[in-house]
């Protein structure tokens, strides 16, 4: 039988039936969570909660599962994947202890890392919950999670970005279009990436090849990755396509997973399956994931949980098989999950935090969907915001509209504003690549060549005349 929660305030007694709700009712207010009937019924309530979470031992995550670990693989991949070594030093903090020494000098970056394979995604996101915005960032930027494929990902001092060239009919001018145009930012050393408008095994190997071709034809130290089911991306492999990335969307429960059409077992063979290409030239992270608070609950298994919790439980799924990127769609799903751009913003907060802190190399696709209370002023807040906690890596859309999938994000000039204003860099070897290719007059600036570079003006007259 689940324990049950409780204190006394003045003159009223607060009790909580089990360790879920007091969760989700210390959590800071979010639309999904007041859908799903589980938020805090006032400011007060989430108060107590936060007050009765913060002198939780930490130990009580692992005795006490928020999902049973017959029932869901994700806990038992969360149990069983516990490091007791690792967890040690911590063992003896409540959550609120587990706060205030992520925010000391003594958890240093090293000392983060160290203690990764012991912090629980529910303890993790047990003690956001108890955290302001600058705890938030403070202890993210500390956390320093490095991958890398043709690149190297998620070093201090570096911002890099996923150039998105979406097309509403996977028009290949239009596509290769949108790519010239972002490399000449110089966006893409995350990825080129993606979205499939016609999702099938035949045109997921026609943009591979499309994307393998610029890679190849410019020397361009980076990754592609076409954002289509991971089931497709086996196949694909199986007929010899130049697969780069292995991609899929991860929830934090089995039954969210099953939703989408996959087990853990899947994600194994797909990462084996990537690994043997060896495309890799100076690492071998193949996986790329993206996930977003709200996508449980919109597919009814969140067993009661609230969305950050569930959320932070997808992050167990990604730190398993060792992804080259992860990003949380913040704002994608839509209002129903997050109402407004101060919603929006704390979620993508939190998220980045709990990726960090669990190791995983968290980038953020910092969005909104039109019918959301939110407009690019909040998303340029939240840029911001993430280039100052030390995010891996960002979006960048041809004007910021993603015209495939209607809704906004983040556009190639965002993220060289974001490198601009925050002193950030592209990765190293794209970095060089651009002072090679003279996209860049001067790469510490990120000061644009004035004119079109050499090598990419004849290409640019020799596009394709229509889709093929």
């Amino acid at each position: 039988m689940a324990q049950t929660y409780h204190t006394t305030v003045g003159s009223r007694r607060y009790r909580f039936s089990g360790l879920a709700e007091l969760m989700a009712k210390a959590t800071p207010p979010r639309s999904g969570d007041r859908l799903a009937g589980v938020m805090a019924e006032s400011a007060e309530e989430r108060v107590v909660a936060q007050m009765v979470l913060a002198e939780l031992p930490l130990t009580t995550f692992l005795n006490e599962a928020l999902i049973p670990y017959e029932q869901d693989e994700i806990t038992r991949l969360i149990i069983d994947d516990h490091d007791a070594e690792a967890f040690a030093p911590l063992q003896h903090l409540t959550v609120g202890d587990f706060r205030n020494w992520l925010l000391s000098d003594h958890a240093t970056s090293e000392a983060l890392a160290a203690a990764r394979p012991g912090i629980t995604p529910e303890m993790a996101a047990a003690v956001s919950k108890l955290m302001r915005n600058q705890d938030l960032m403070l202890v993210a930027k500390k956390c320093q999670v490095t991958t890398a494929f043709r690149n190297t990902i998620g070093l201090p001092g570096r911002l890099s970005t996923r150039l998105q060239p979406n097309h509403p009919t996977d028009d290949v001018t239009g596509i290769a279009a949108s790519i010239l145009d972002g490399l000449l930012y110089g966006s893409g050393d995350a990825v080129i990436g993606i979205n499939p408008a016609t999702d099938n095994v035949a045109q997921s190997i026609k943009l591979m090849r499309l994307m393998d071709d610029v890679i190849q034809k410019y020397e361009i130290p980076t990754q592609s990755c076409v954002l289509t089911h991971v089931t497709n991306t086996l196949e694909a492999i199986e007929q010899g396509a130049p697969v780069d990335l292995v991609f899929q969307s991860i929830g934090g429960t089995e039954a969210t997973n099953r939703s989408f059409g996959f087990d853990l077992s899947t994600l194994a063979e797909a990462e084996a399956a990537a690994q043997t290409l060896n495309r890799g030239t100076v690492g071998r992270n193949v996986m790329y994931f993206e996930t977003g608070q709200g996508s449980s609950l919109s597919a009814d298994a969140h067993h009661g949980l609230d969305q950050q919790t569930c959320e932070a439980r997808a992050y167990a799924v990604a730190r398993k098989f060792n992804p080259l990127l992860v990003n949380t769609v913040v704002g994608f799903i839509g209002p129903e999950y997050l109402y407004d751009g101060k919603e929006i913003t704390r979620a993508g907060l939190e998220d980045h935090f709990c990726g960090k802190l669990l190791g995983v190399p968290m980038g953020c696709d910092v969005c909104y969907t039109n019918h959301a209370n939110a407009d690019q002023n909040d998303m340029d807040n939240l840029l911001t915001l993430l280039g100052v906690a030390g995010c891996n890596f960002v979006m960048g859309i041809p004007g910021s509209d993603d015209i495939m999938l209607n809704y906004q994000t983040t556009s190639f000039h965002d993220a060289l504003y974001a490198r601009r204003v925050l002193g950030l860099k592209a990765a190293p070897e794209f970095e060089q690549w651009l002072a090679k290719m003279q996209i860049f007059q001067d790469v510490s600036t990120h000061r644009l060549n004035d004119q079109l570079p050499a090598a990419f003006a004849n290409s640019l007259r020799h596009l394709p005349k229509g889709s093929d």
